[in-house]
């Protein structure tokens, strides 16, 4: 809330928070867009923040922008900073209370928080006039760039089945030994290989009494478009396995990661952003 008040000058000047939250607002309308959420650390990775508190100052300065707009054009403009949220709780930071509620957000409980944010995320989500509000404020919409559009063109046309690498083996087989290394326990039994019901096999399938977890793994050998199809394996296998679920009328949570034996390359951060991949990178073997 301290945080919200304070960053009064908006989006205009030159200190290094308005430079941020100018920044930031297209890829937060890029995200509306999608209907997808995005985390404090991934949007802090995206422009370059080392520290995802520091998004504090650049999304209260967004906000105070957004309220100032909605007088300007007599429009109610959603608080769209309430898109950013923690890992942990899939909640917006504290400071969100004072832009979307007039009560003590902070006091609230967790089911009452989200039943707000919930509601704030249907407006922003359905809100068809975020470009409109990015002009407004001189900005413009972020685009993807050629680097991306020429990897999405050789992820297609070099698509093949090879077998699977050595590499590749090595890597899988560690992660089910030790699937802490993607952030889960140990209370999940493994599949390798899972075989769906659209005969596509996910590398690896954990389960649990409540949970499915998918992982498509990259050794540290694969190639930038074998990454981007990686990510949109992971957008497969989602779905795949969310209606599996269902027409066997199981209520579990269903999770998908993309575990990459290298680094993950830093051009494709955009698209795993706006699908909302969860991306585990540099795991040794």
């Amino acid at each position: 809330m301290e945080t919200a008040r304070k960053a009064y000058d908006f989006l205009g000047g030159e200190k290094l928070y308005q430079q941020r939250a100018r920044e930031v607002l297209p890829i937060l309308v890029r995200q509306a867009k999608a209907a997808q959420k995005i985390y404090y650390s991934n949007l802090a990775e995206e422009v370059g923040i080392p520290n995802p508190r520091n998004l504090n100052y650049p999304l209260g300065s967004i906000g105070n922008a957004l309220k100032s707009l909605s007088k300007k054009l007599k429009i109610e403009i959603p608080q769209i900073q309430c898109i950013v949220v923690n890992k942990g709780t899939e909640l917006p930071g504290e400071g969100i209370g004072w832009f979307i509620d007039k009560t003590d957000f902070k006091k609230l409980t967790t089911k009452q928080k989200n039943e707000i944010v919930n509601r704030v995320l249907s407006e922003i989500f359905a809100f068809d006039k975020w470009d409109e509000v990015l002009a407004a404020l001189d900005l413009k919409p972020t685009l993807h760039n050629s680097i991306i559009k020429d990897a999405v063109k050789k992820a297609g046309l070099k698509y093949g089945h090879g077998g699977e690498s050595e590499h590749h083996k090595k890597l899988k087989n560690q992660i089910m030994a030790n699937p802490s290394l993607i952030g889960i326990d140990s209370g999940y039994d493994s599949k390798p290989e899972y075989l769906l019901p659209s005969a596509d096999t996910v590398d690896i399938l954990f389960r649990s009494d409540k949970e499915w977890v998918g992982v498509e793994v990259k050794s540290h050998i694969s190639s930038q478009e074998d990454i981007l199809r990686g990510l949109f394996q992971c957008v497969k296998y989602q779905a795949l396995l969310e209606a599996y679920l269902a027409v066997s009328d199981d209520n579990k949570n269903v999770k998908v990661f993309l575990a990459i034996g290298g680094p993950f390359p830093p051009e494709l951060i955009p698209v795993k952003n706006v699908l909302g991949i969860n991306v585990v990178d540099n795991i040794k073997v």
